[in-house]
C-alpha cells in the first residue's frame, strides 16, 4: 500500500547518519541497472495488432449507395474515407518520431533516466547541479551532455541557473553508472519549440521528478502535461523546492535578512497538501495513485551552504536526506519500467498516434455522420406527405393538356406514355426538393399508367366522355404516386440502413482494436510489474 505521509526535514539526526544515507544513495545510484526484459512476444503482438488494424480498416471503407454524389451524407462519408486514408498514410512517418528518444534510451541503457519537470524557475537546474556536485565530491563519475538534432553531445558543463528560463535545450547529467537526470525546457514555456523538444524525449524517461516551488506548491495543472507518461506506469516523485524563507536577525546592532529553512511544520503541511492535490489530479486523469511517491521538501540553497561532507547536518536540515531516500525508492519502479520500456514506447505510439489519431480524425467524422443519418431517417417520415403531394400536383397539372392532345389525335397509348413520363419527372423533382440526399429510382416495368382493362369512358352517344377519362386517369395517378413514393421511401431507408451498418462496422473495428490494445497493455504490465515499493517511514 502506498501511504502518502508528510515527511519532515529530519531534525535530530546527526551528521554521521546523514553521511551514511548519502553514501548509500550514491552507491546504489552508481550501480548499473539491467537492460530490457525479453519482450519479443509482446512486441510481436503489438506488430500483429497494427497489421490487423490496417487490414480491418481497408475492408471497412464506407461505400454509400443510392445517395446523390453532392449530398451532405455522401460528403460526410467521403470525409471519413479521406481521413482514414490520410491516417494510414501518416503511420510510417509518425513512427520515425520515436527514433530520437529510442536512440537516447539506448545510449543510456544501463541507467535509470529521471525526467526533471516543472515550470521555469522551479529550481530544476539548481537541483540537478546540486546532486551532480555531491556525486563528484564523493569521487564518482559525473558528466554533462545536451541533445542536438537528436544526438548526444558530450562535454557540456553544469546546467545554467537563473531567475528566468535558462534551459533552451534538453540537457542531461550522468551520475555514476546508474542514474541520469534530464533537465528540460518547461512544457509551460512561452517558447513553443521548448515544449515540443521536451515532448519528443518524454519516451526516454523511466521516472518523473515534478518540481514545484514552495512559494506556490502543488500547481497540479502542470501534471496534465505528464498525463500520458503517468498512464504508462512511470513513477512520480513531487519535490517541493525553495523551502526556505528570509528571516530578520540582528548583527552588530543592525537588522539584516538571512535565508533560513522553512519551519518543519510548514514544510510538512506543504508536503501533505501537495500529496493530496497530486492524488486528486491523478485520479481525475484516470491514473492509479500508487505511482505517486510521498513528496519531499528541500532547499538546495540551504543545503549548499558551508562546504563538503563536514556540513552533513545542513543536508538534514534542508531535507536532502529525505530526498536521497525518496530517489532510492523511486529507482525501483523506474528500473522496472525501464525493463519493459521498448514495449511501452511502441504501445504508446500505437495508442496515442495510431489509435488516438483515428479517434480524433476518423472517430469525430463518424460521429457527425451518425448524427446526419439519424436526422435523415427522421426526415423520411416527415417528408412523406409533402413528397406525395408535390408529385401528384405536378402530374395532375398537365393532365388537361394531355387530354386535349389525346382528343385531337385519338392516341390513348400516347396519352398513357406521356402521363407516365410526367409522373416519373414529377417524382424526381419532388425528391430533389424534399429528399435531396437520395437519388430516385422510379418506374419499375409494368408500373406505368395504362387504360387497358374494364374501363368505361363512353358518353351517351357512344363517344369518349372527357370527365370519366379524367376521373379514371386521376385515380391511376393517385395510386401510382402512393405506390412509387412508398417504394422510393423504402429504398431510401434501406440505403440509410446500409450506410449506418458500414459506419457501425468501422466503429466496431476501432472499438475492437482499442480493447485488443488494452489487453496487450494489461498483459505487459502483469508480466512485467512496476514493482512499486512501500512508502518510506514517517520521520519526525
Amino acid at each position: 500500500m502506498n501511504v502518502l505521509a508528510p515527511l519532515g526535514p529530519g531534525r535530530g539526526r546527526g551528521a554521521a547518519d546523514a553521511v551514511c544515507h548519502e553514501q548509500r544513495f550514491l552507491a546504489e545510484m552508481d550501480a548499473p541497472t539491467s537492460g530490457a526484459d525479453d519482450l519479443a512476444a509482446v512486441l510481436a503482438r503489438l506488430e500483429g495488432w497494427l497489421e490487423s488494424l490496417g487490414a480491418a480498416l481497408a475492408g471497412a471503407v464506407l461505400a454509400p449507395a443510392g445517395l446523390r454524389a453532392e449530398s451532405g451524407l455522401s460528403a460526410d462519408a467521403a470525409a471519413v474515407n479521406a481521413a482514414l486514408a490520410a491516417r494510414r498514410r501518416d503511420w510510417p512517418a509518425e513512427r520515425t518520431t520515436l527514433a530520437p528518444a529510442g536512440a537516447l534510451a539506448r545510449c543510456l541503457d544501463h541507467a535509470a533516466i529521471l525526467l526533471v519537470f516543472g515550470k521555469f524557475n522551479a529550481g530544476k537546474s539548481s537541483l540537478c547541479n546540486f546532486i551532480a556536485r555531491r556525486f563528484a565530491d564523493a569521487g564518482r563519475a559525473v558528466s554533462f551532455f545536451h541533445l542536438d538534432g537528436g544526438m548526444i553531445v558530450e562535454g557540456a558543463g553544469p546546467f545554467a541557473e537563473g531567475a528566468t528560463e535558462t534551459t533552451a535545450r534538453l540537457q542531461g547529467a550522468r551520475l555514476g553508472q546508474g542514474l541520469v537526470l534530464l533537465d528540460t525546457p518547461g512544457l509551460h514555456s512561452a517558447t513553443g519549440a521548448h515544449a515540443d523538444l521536451t515532448r519528443r524525449f518524454l519516451d526516454s524517461a523511466d521516472g518523473l521528478l515534478w518540481l514545484t516551488s514552495s512559494a506556490a506548491p502543488g500547481q497540479v495543472q502542470e501534471l496534465g502535461e505528464l498525463a500520458s507518461e503517468l498512464r504508462r506506469g512511470k513513477p512520480l516523485l513531487p519535490v517541493v523546492t525553495r523551502s526556505d524563507v528570509y528571516e530578520e536577525d540582528e548583527i552588530d546592532g543592525a537588522l539584516v535578512q538571512q535565508l533560513a529553512n522553512k519551519p518543519a511544520a510548514i514544510r510538512a503541511a506543504q508536503e501533505a497538501d501537495v500529496a493530496a492535490r497530486a492524488r486528486d489530479a491523478l485520479a481525475a486523469m484516470g491514473v492509479t495513485p500508487d505511482l505517486l511517491r510521498p513528496p519531499v521538501s528541500v532547499s538546495v540553497h540551504m543545503a549548499g551552504r558551508g562546504g563538503q561532507a563536514g556540513d552533513a547536518a545542513a543536508l538534514v536540515e534542508a531535507g536532502i536526506e529525505h530526498l536521497y531516500e525518496a530517489l532510492r525508492q523511486l529507482a525501483g519502479p523506474a528500473r522496472a519500467y525501464k525493463r519493459r520500456k521498448p514495449a511501452e514506447v511502441l504501445l504508446r505510439h500505437l495508442d496515442e498516434s495510431v489509435l488516438g489519431g483515428l479517434r480524433r480524425e476518423v472517430g469525430t467524422r463518424l460521429a457527425r455522420l451518425s448524427q446526419s443519418l439519424d436526422a435523415a431517417r427522421a426526415d423520411l417520415d416527415a417528408q412523406r406527405e409533402d413528397l406525395q403531394d408535390a408529385t401528384w400536383r405536378a402530374a395532375m397539372s398537365t393532365l388537361p393538356h394531355l387530354l386535349d392532345r389525346c382528343a385531337a389525335t385519338g392516341d390513348g397509348d400516347g396519352l398513357c406514355r406521356a402521363l407516365s413520363a410526367r409522373l416519373t419527372d414529377a417524382l424526381a423533382a419532388a425528391m430533389t426538393t424534399h429528399l435531396p440526399e437520395h437519388r430516385p429510382e422510379p418506374g419499375a416495368p409494368g408500373a406505368a399508367i395504362s387504360l387497358a382493362g374494364e374501363w368505361d369512358f363512353a358518353d351517351a352517344e357512344g363517344g369518349v366522355d372527357p370527365a370519366r377519362l379524367h376521373a379514371v386517369l386521376g385515380h391511376q395517378v393517385r395510386g401510382w404516386v402512393l405506390r412509387e413514393t412508398e417504394a422510393e421511401l423504402r429504398r431510401a431507408a434501406a440505403h440509410l440502413d446500409l450506410l449506418a451498418q458500414q459506419v457501425a462496422r468501422l466503429q466496431a473495428v476501432l472499438d475492437t482494436h482499442a480493447a485488443g490494445l488494452d489487453a496487450i497493455r494489461s498483459g505487459l504490465r502483469a508480466a512485467h510489474p512496476p514493482q512499486l515499493p512501500t512508502a518510506f517511514p514517517i520521520r519526525p
